[in-house]
């Protein structure tokens, strides 16, 4: 891909094997070992984008990576060498209600027909106090700027088949499923070079963006945690019943004195 510049980039796959696609790969990778390290449970799932293992870092004892056979090929899977694989829709997922413990999401929602509706079947799978760690391109950035330049004829730098989802807009549908964001991440700060030797010579890049304009990002990361709020039952105002007058306690006869008129004697 780095030897033909001027050819559009119109494959995923082909763009994940380009210089900037292996240099998102790999800032992924360590958020992703970084963010799932430390979440605890059983079952955790990854969906798509098997370049990468988003589970290697977690100790859960049950991993999977899913594929959607609709989405076309998926390249290698040698990143998932002990993960069991399935077969599946992401918007119909083969698990049970409330089953697992951890779902990544890395780039899925920008290659979905209706990304609501995967959030939402994720968050029908997902436990409570599940997460769910989500990874798409960020609109507004250099990289974001760039593919808008389609519209005046440039060559397209990103692949031409993702559509654009802002990190508000994620933050929105989450927060209406029912989710609490705990931490959002940017990162891959330099332009939108296609050759290794310009991206390494922008390097120092990361860590100034990450100080100075850190919303502006290609990447981003979001993670959140489903809650499930308490339920409280409210039923029909019964009528209490009327408390019961007192009894009052009968007054004590003195001995001697029944039947008796008071000042007479017989």
């Amino acid at each position: 891909m780095s030897n033909r510049p001027n050819h559009p980039i119109v494959s995923w796959e082909d763009w994940l094997a380009s210089p900037p696609g292996e240099y998102m790969l790999r800032w992924e990778a360590q958020q992703y070992d970084r963010t799932v390290a430390d979440i605890f449970g059983y079952h955790a799932v990854q969906l798509g984008l098997p370049y990468i293992d988003t589970l290697r870092e977690n100790r859960m004892p049950f991993s999977a990576l899913a594929l959607d056979p609709s989405s076309g090929p998926h390249g290698p899977r040698a990143a998932h060498p002990d993960a069991r694989q399935l077969l599946c829709r992401f918007d119909e997922l083969p698990f049970d209600t409330q089953s697992i413990d951890l779902v990544t999401l890395p780039h899925i929602l920008e290659f979905a027909e209706d990304p609501h509706e995967v959030l939402r079947e994720v968050s029908r799978v997902l436990m409570p106090e599940g997460r769910v760690v989500v990874t798409c391109f960020n609109p507004v950035s250099l990289w974001g700027a760039r593919q808008g330049m389609n519209r005046l004829g440039a060559t397209p730098f990103l692949p031409t088949d993702a559509q654009q989802i802002g990190f508000v807009r994620i933050k929105d549908w989450l927060k209406l499923l029912g989710f609490d964001i705990i931490r959002g991440r940017f990162g891959c700060y330099c332009p939108p070079y296609r050759t290794d030797r310009w991206l390494q010579r922008t390097a120092f890049m990361e860590k100034a963006g990450d100080r100075w304009w850190p919303i502006f990002g290609a990447v981003y990361m979001i993670s959140a945690i489903k809650r499930v709020r308490n339920i409280r039952l409210v039923g029909p105002a019964w009528k209490s019943k009327p408390a019961l007058a007192p009894v009052s306690a009968p007054v004590a006869t003195p001995t001697g004195t029944h039947g008796k008129t008071p000042g007479k004697e017989r």
